[in-house]
């Protein structure tokens, strides 16, 4: 398959509301660097300052145009709450009529 799309994706704070959430991923797709969006809540533990911690997040997963993934990484970064976020991206294949969309 040589439909290739980007996926990126990034955790909120648990503590924001479904509103707040909701309005950080449509500024995304509004400014056209991506085409859709999910987002999940999910429990995290991770290790920060030394100590093992345990909360809630959102993951957002974004998918994109291959050509977007640097921009769409630039605007997540520029906005994001944490000091350091989680932003992981990768390349996947999918159907011709999702990357056509994608693409649209």
């Amino acid at each position: 398959m040589k439909n290739r799309i980007s996926i990126v994706q990034t955790t909120l704070p648990g503590d924001l509301l479904e509103p707040e959430v909701g309005e950080w991923v449509f500024s995304k797709i509004s400014e056209k660097l991506a085409k859709c969006a999910h987002r999940i809540r999910v429990q995290s533990m991770y290790q920060w300052d030394e100590k093992i911690e345990f909360c809630p997040e959102w993951r957002i997963q974004f998918k994109t145009d291959p050509e977007m993934k640097s921009e769409l990484i630039r605007a997540i970064q520029s906005d994001h709450p944490y000091d350091v976020p989680q932003i992981l991206a990768w390349d996947a294949d999918s159907t011709e009529d999702y990357f056509n969309w994608v693409q649209g």
